[in-house]
């Protein structure tokens, strides 16, 4: 008999930086009983801001996860255990927010009642309702000077969802006396909120617009409010309270909208393991410790587990092959930890539904899966564009050089979008970034965590390389110029965006060993990361034409002529001159990345904007004007977005407003970037040689 999940939800908070997201979380834990005291971020002492770099700093720059119980009033239904993930705000630390959406049945996002809905804010909504997470919306600092609520409802409204549903009223809103009291069923405020509640929960249910229709008042309040919490839990509507986590106005009001209105974690514990690893970080030992959410099945101490990578090669198909799993590896859990009250305890296991902290997985990574795919989870699935900058990382004394390769490959356990470069010609690393602030915080934390100094050099954008046309090559073993005992064709040619690279078998499947093949794909893929111009390639299909190998010699005596039978670094070897042959024929077209902005000036200000938009090449595509503001939206290189922002407040007396966010690539104009190769450069054939045949023979 299967027996059912644990009452739990599993909630993120997420917001844009400074709405008050980590307060709100303390304002939680303190209301639910979990902590005494409140802490504030400027005085560093928050229960989820742990790390000694948040506290100095003031912002979240990693997920933290902590539990609290919501009990339910008397004959109001059943209590629930949350899991509060709080995720960073900054737009530079996106990445740890991806990591936490897969993994969460429902959000708060919060608002500042002063500044409205900000950039960030619309990254993250836009996000929420296309995956379809149940989302209540909190407007905090409702206690602040400048605080509004017709003005924030309305800006809700028209920048984020139209479906949004006021749960009260605010009075003294902008005062320390600042109070908010829910609509009820009763009353001429309760009328009106009853009815307009009913004509938006009508409008995406036929039963109930029907019911509407034809006798408004049949429909009870209660139905209503049940109504409410199924059209939220199906993220349609999304329920607004307001607030201050400052004070505690609205908390209580907020926690039975958690409990009532987000629905819980589903998941059987008597099922097939299935969990997903979000977060990956080390403990005090250097040991991995991997915060898994588990959708389905039960882990268990000592238990041995499937653990499946999200990205890599795929197996070896006759068709097309995309990206996919690169086989399973096993580990053995060693200890596991649930959360409970603020703090997280050792257990004997972690059940469907709820969020465990796993030890003993030694080469578990972000983004894996522990079992077998969550069904409908999001798991590895991009949500967020990946990482337009990058930026080569050199310590102060060369003599680190070793030591930091080592930190910065810990780091990117932690964070894998930062995505390690590692030249071994230059001895140098570069590491890709969202944005300045994540520079920083990557400088202070190899000086405080590793003891290491370290210099950036300027900031580059990433370029990609699209294919034009298709190229073909070939090259026979033991054939001049092929020094390897392996024969490979490749053909190349353009895929649709997004596609990613696809490989493909135009020979005989068993014409060789599959370990072969599998060395050409792997390798193919891999070579890839750098094209003609030394950015990666993202889309590209690729064709074996060609493949021959040299089997091992028996001798009469029974031995085996191992110099003259091809192994897999023959055609790993091999394989990237080929593959840069076909790929010279075919043609490549460096691609730069682009932000779509969307700026609001004031209307005077127009006649200089214009001109400075023209000159970072930013192309506006729509201009509107409304009252004495003015809208432009269009698309600005992003290399170019940096210097918009330092020049707006100059242009705009400081009151202009930018947002912008990463939404395609576009040929590059004029003569193409090129980047610092960092492998063995297989466009040079002579210097490659010699590099990989002293390589294989030393």
């Amino acid at each position: 008999m299967h027996s059912p999940a644990p009452h739990t939800l599993n909630l993120g908070i997420l917001a844009h930086i400074d709405a008050g997201k980590t307060s709100l979380t303390e304002r939680l834990l303190h209301a639910a009983g979990v902590i005494d005291e409140i802490g504030r971020v400027d005085d560093g002492n928050t229960q989820t801001d742990s790390l000694a770099l948040e506290r100095q700093r003031g912002i979240t720059i990693k997920s933290a996860v902590v539990s609290f119980t919501v009990e339910a009033p008397q004959g109001a239904g059943e209590g629930v255990t949350v899991n509060l993930i709080d995720t960073p705000g900054h737009p530079d630390f996106v990445a740890e927010v991806e990591r936490v959406l897969s993994v969460l049945d429902g959000a708060v996002l919060v608002i500042s009642a002063v500044e409205g809905v900000q950039a960030q804010t619309r990254v993250l909504m836009r996000t929420l309702r296309r995956l379809r997470i149940p989302t209540l919306i909190f407007v905090n600092k409702a206690d602040r000077a400048g605080a509004r609520y017709d003005g924030v409802l309305a800006h809700i409204a028209e920048r984020l969802t139209p479906d949004i549903v006021p749960m009260g009223t605010v009075t003294d809103i902008g005062t320390r006396e600042a109070r908010f009291t829910p609509f009820t069923g009763g009353g001429a405020e309760g009328s009106g909120f009853t009815t307009r509640l009913t004509e938006l929960l009508a409008g995406h249910d036929d039963t109930l617009l029907t019911a509407y229709v034809e006798d408004a008042s049949s429909l009870s309040y209660d139905r209503l409010r049940g109504e409410l919490a199924r059209q939220t839990g199906q993220a349609l509507v999304h329920p607004v309270f307001f607030g201050s986590a400052a004070t505690g106005v609205g908390i209580t009001e907020l926690t039975e909208g958690i409990r009532e209105l987000l629905p819980s974690a589903a998941g059987d514990a008597e099922g097939p393991l299935s969990g997903s690893v979000f977060k990956v970080e080390r403990g005090n030992a250097g040991e991995k410790i991997a915060y898994v959410r588990v959708f389905s099945g039960t882990v268990r101490t000592r238990d041995r587990v499937d653990i499946t990578g999200v990205t890599g090669v795929t197996g070896i198909t006759d068709g097309a092959a995309g990206d996919g799993a690169d086989g399973r590896r096993e580990g053995k859990v060693t200890a596991v930890s649930v959360f409970d009250q603020g703090t997280d305890v050792r257990r004997a296991e972690v059940r469907a539904g709820r969020i465990g902290k796993l030890w003993g997985l030694g080469d578990v990574r972000i983004g894996d899966v522990i079992g077998v795919p969550p069904k409908g989870s999001g798991a590895g699935d991009r949500f967020f564009a990946p990482p337009t900058l990058e930026t080569v990382v050199a310590p102060l004394r060369p003599a680190d050089r070793g030591a930091l390769h080592v930190a910065l490959t810990q780091l990117a356990e932690q964070d894998p979008l930062i995505d390690l470069r590692q030249d071994a010609v230059r001895q140098e690393v570069s590491v890709s970034l969202y944005g300045e602030v994540q520079k920083e915080v990557i400088q202070a934390t190899l000086a405080e965590e590793f003891g290491l100094d370290v210099s950036f050099r300027e900031t580059t954008t990433i370029c990609v390389e699209r294919v034009i046309g298709t190229g073909e090559a070939f090259e026979v073993g033991e054939k001049e110029p092929n020094p390897f005992l392996a024969t490979v064709g490749l053909r190349v040619g353009p895929a649709p965006v997004g596609a990613g690279v696809t490989f493909g078998l135009g020979v005989e499947l068993g014409s060789m060993p599959y370990a072969f093949f599998r060395a050409v794909e792997e390798t193919v893929r891999e070579t890839l990361h750098q094209g003609l111009y030394g950015w990666r390639v993202p889309d590209c299909a690729v064709t074996m034409t060609r493949a021959g190998y040299w089997p091992r010699q028996s001798h009469a005596h029974g031995t085996f002529d191992k110099s003259m039978s091809s192994t897999a670094g023959d055609f790993r070897n091999l394989t990237p001159l080929v593959l840069m042959d076909a790929l010279r024929e075919a043609g490549t077209a460096v691609h730069e990345p682009m932000h779509r902005f969307r700026l609001d000036v004031p209307a005077d200000t127009v006649g200089a904007v214009l001109p400075a938009l023209a000159r970072l090449r930013a192309v506006p595509y729509t201009q509107a004007a409304s009252g004495a503001s003015y809208r432009l939206e269009g698309d600005v290189p992003a290399r170019q977005v940096h210097a918009l922002e330092q020049l707006l407040p100059g242009l705009t007396r400081g009151e202009g407003e930018l947002e912008s966010a990463f939404d395609h690539y576009e040929p590059v104009r004029g003569p193409a970037p090129t980047r610092e190769r960092t492998d063995h450069d297989p466009l040079h054939r002579k210097e490659y040689l010699l590099r990989v045949v002293r390589r294989t023979s030393a």
